[in-house]
């Protein structure tokens, strides 16, 4: 008879995002991002961040917790996601990322133009995300599948919706930037399998490990389109003429995206942290579909994975990580000395003398 702790994991208490050259973490320490600089090196920033569930007990009941983290998550991430492409791009390449328009809003805006980029960056990937995912579907149901039984369209609009969701991912990954991410999804999975399985952090290590994780966010879209498309079903076959008013519809719809979320929410934490045949039946979809959204990482991929997970598990590496000084792309100008040097004072000072020595806590925070 099997041991009850053969069908269990490891408590899931690590997760991650991985970004334009880097991978975000988030551990029993807290949460951080490692990015691989533009020089080659692997630079590790402890992230502020505490969620909103520990300061209100209410927000860690079951489903309630689930559509606090993804929105959370979806916040955390995007900013995360916005300071790795800054960081990993070299000078030249962001002068010609910049356009007048940037220019212009860097010019009025200042210090606001990050919080204010990030915000319009958000919104439009929310109005795409239900362009794309929910409307679309459902005007392609409407516009072609008039003859068949009203019960049945949620099923069909919901088959509609992965197959729309497969494209888009098949089609973002031929770009090279999201390959890359890919790749780097890939080392954020095997890195916290290997912690899971509690061995050392190392590149071997890590690369023994598979790339597809239950928990991931790939298998939370799919049981959340699977919970779905069940309840959109069970409510027409309770009120089989209820959609043909559409605001109660769509009204419907919008007051049961926290409950679906919540519910995929709640399976994903039971699968990870159960392997049964249910779980892994559910889970199969999704782990399926990670066969694109994550690649096998390269050494130096898996390296950063490594930075970013022994920065939330590890405490010296935690201590150094935070020690270390702040990256900047740009240096701050000199300011002008108020004794005026003669020709001869210049000529004498070195190029060393404007140059900052390299600080041992920046070594340490390296070597994470």
């Amino acid at each position: 008879m099997k041991n009850k702790k053969d069908t269990a994991c490891p408590a899931a208490n690590v997760g991650g995002q991985a970004l334009l050259e880097g991978i975000m973490m988030n551990g029993p320490l807290g949460a951080a991002m490692s990015v691989r600089m533009p020089d080659g090196r692997i630079y590790t920033q402890i992230k502020d961040f505490v969620s909103v569930k520990k300061k209100y007990k209410i927000l860690n009941l079951p489903i309630i917790r689930g559509v606090v983290t993804f929105i959370e998550s979806m916040v955390f991430g995007y900013k995360c996601l916005m300071e790795s492409a800054e960081l990993s791009m070299t000078e030249e390449e962001l002068a010609a990322e910049s356009s007048k328009l940037d220019k212009w809003l860097e010019k009025h805006l200042g210090p606001k133009l990050q919080s204010v980029i990030s915000a319009v960056g958000m919104v439009l990937g929310v109005l795409l995300s239900v362009a794309l995912f929910l409307y679309l579907p459902s005007l392609i149901a409407d516009l072609t599948l008039g003859w068949i039984d009203k019960r049945l369209i949620p099923l069909v609009e919901g088959l509609i919706r992965i197959a729309v969701f497969i494209l888009y991912i098949y089609l973002t990954s031929k770009n090279s930037y999201i390959k890359r991410v890919y790749m780097y999804h890939g080392a954020e999975h095997k890195s916290i399998f290997c912690y899971e399985a509690g061995k050392p952090l190392t590149v071997e290590n890590v690369k023994g490990f598979k790339r597809f994780h239950p928990r991931c966010g790939t298998s939370f879209i799919f049981v959340v389109l699977i919970v779905s498309i069940l309840i959109f079903t069970l409510v027409l076959v309770l009120f089989p003429n209820i959609r043909e008013y559409r605001p109660v519809w769509v009204a419907i719809k919008l007051l049961a995206t926290p409950l679906i979320m919540g519910i995929g929410y709640e399976f994903i934490r039971l699968a990870g942290k159960y392997q049964n045949p249910v779980t892994k039946l559910l889970s199969a979809p999704g782990l399926l579909m990670q066969r694109l959204t994550t690649l096998e990482p390269t050494d130096d991929i898996i390296e950063v994975g490594i930075a970013a997970l022994k920065a939330v598990t590890d405490e010296e590496c935690c201590k150094a990580a935070k020690a270390a000084p702040k990256e900047k792309k740009t240096e701050e100008p000199e300011e002008p000395k108020e004794k005026e040097e003669t020709p001869a004072e210049n000529a004498e000072t070195p190029q060393e003398s404007i140059e900052a020595p390299e600080s041992p806590q920046e070594n340490e925070a390296e070597s994470v």
